[in-house]
């Protein structure tokens, strides 16, 4: 810990926002490095490419729409509208960094999706016959996915660092995903069809531990604009139904056709709706005259989705659904009640948006519910042809059995953990140095330091204009009210 304050010391110092040179450097070199990688690795795969005809002829192919697009890309479109409006959305909360929130996700997101095809695609998708990286619609989806770990990590650190600081996070956070990301689903076996380890858990720790790297002891300086006003949580709660509505997409997109993603669509759908009830009930309960609050319902109902993750394609049941999302109101709006001040008091996290809350706590719940859920698989449940298809005990995991699968997908949670939290702080360390242009403790929170931002509107002086409409028939009987005049 000695060290580690000795580092943060020595990299406190004058803060200079100007990233007139950085920003388009960092932009236009990354770029140019992705056009050229693309070119020399990056081919369409058999069901994108002209021969396709040929592979429809030579497969017994009867139509076009057999070919994998068709299938896939409904699921792609909502994935991509949760990354870039729901994701970007949901963080406009704060009053005076909705720029910031919707801007620079747009930014990193675009960045990332084409960092994770390489990563990505090096890992899953090279053909060793000529060195060449095949993508398809299935490419994309995980590309996508990829990128929502890195956005559920800028969540922890939103408005305390600069775009350039987030492009260099996205960098390490892509690749650092694409390694777990293959530990986890190749070489441990675990089954993660909506990502409670792999992109939540890891993407959360990931997050936390930039953000306890990045610690600000005088963040308190920016108090004024570290929350929210009546349109920025509106803004907010767009993101919320946007992502509420489409997760059972994300939990399903690449779950295999049939009754795999048919159980994945309908256990997160489920738990979602279970979530909400939750979610309010605690927020009325801890909240003084049981009124909601904002901040719960935006999260918190998001947890469900989330944890089912995992076991979204298991024989979780309807009611297990249920259970599942009826835990993770309950966890996750505690987490913002009593869990939050407490890291950031004690644990020197200041967690902006919460993320521990909604991602890593219910992403912890999600991979051991997974576990739990394979080590209880039956072949009376499943049968045989449906236990190894699920389970896809197949080729050098054939003689796998439902009680050591389990072990495994506990293996893949430690791992996720493992990289989250010590990637985050190698990244951390990197994101420390004092040459990326971040903004002083005191001017945090807010779009001007990175942003041309209008001015404010000026004040009309108010006329009293008839209106027969009153709000409060306590007040003195009156038919006059006081109105701005019309432009």
């Amino acid at each position: 810990m000695g060290s580690v304050q000795s580092f943060r010391e020595l990299c406190d110092g004058q803060k200079n926002t100007n990233v007139r040179i950085s920003l388009p450097a960092v932009c236009i070199v990354w770029q140019t490095a992705m056009i050229i990688l693309f070119g020399v690795f990056i081919r369409y795969n058999e069901e994108a490419d002209p021969h396709w005809i040929e592979h429809r002829h030579k497969n017994n192919i009867s139509s076009d729409v057999e070919n994998d697009f068709y299938f896939r890309y409904p699921s792609f479109q909502d994935v991509h509208v949760m990354i870039f409006v729901g994701f970007g959305f949901l963080m406009t909360f704060l009053k005076r960094y909705s720029f910031g929130a919707v801007g620079f996700n747009f930014l990193i997101a675009a960045f990332g999706l084409q960092w994770a095809l390489l990563m990505q695609g090096w890992f899953h998708s090279l053909d060793f016959a000529d060195g060449k990286i095949k993508i398809g619609i299935e490419n994309m989806i995980n590309a996508d996915f990829c990128v929502a770990g890195c956005l559920i990590a800028f969540g922890a650190v939103l408005g305390k660092v600069s775009a350039v600081q987030l492009l260099v996070m996205t960098l390490f956070g892509v690749t650092l995903f694409a390694v777990e990301e293959y530990i986890i689903l190749n070489i441990i076996h675990a089954r993660d069809a909506g990502g409670s380890m792999v992109i939540h858990t890891f993407g959360a720790y990931y997050g936390l531990s930039i953000s306890w790297m990045l610690y600000r002891p005088n963040l308190d300086q920016s108090d004024r604009l570290h929350g929210s006003v009546y349109h920025s949580d509106v803004f907010a709660m767009i993101g919320t139904l946007f992502l509420w509505m489409f997760w059972p997409s994300f939990n399903s997109a690449i779950t295999d056709h049939g009754d795999g993603q048919h159980r994945a669509a309908m256990n997160t759908y489920l738990a979602l709706a279970a979530t909400v009830l939750t979610t309010v009930a605690m927020s009325s309960l801890f909240q003084k005259h049981g009124k909601l609050d904002m901040v719960h319902i935006q999260n918190s109902t998001l947890a469900g989705g989330v944890a089912v993750g995992t076991a979204a394609e298991f024989m979780l049941m309807p009611y297990g659904s249920l259970i599942v999302g009826f835990c993770c109101g309950i966890i996750s709006t505690l987490g913002y009640v009593y869990l939050s001040p407490f890291m950031e008091k004690h644990l020197k996290i200041q967690d902006t948006c919460g993320i521990h809350n909604l991602h890593a706590m219910p992403g912890v719940i999600g991979g051991i519910v997974g576990a739990i859920t394979a080590a209880c698989a039956t072949e009376s449940v499943y049968g045989l042809d449906g236990l190894i298809n699920t389970f896809d005990f197949e080729k050098d995991f054939k003689d796998m059995v439902p009680l050591r699968q389990g072990g495994h997908q506990a293996a893949g949670l430690c791992v996720a953990l493992c990289f989250g939290v010590g990637g985050g702080i190698a990244v951390g360390c990197i994101l420390r140095l004092p040459i990326w242009g971040d903004p002083a403790d005191d001017n945090c929170f807010d779009d001007e330091p990175y942003w041309e931002v209008p001015d404010e509107e000026e004040d009309i002086p108010p006329i009293l204009q008839y209106n027969n409409h009153m709000r409060n028939k306590d007040m003195v009987e009156t038919n006059f009210s006081v109105e701005p005049t019309s432009r």
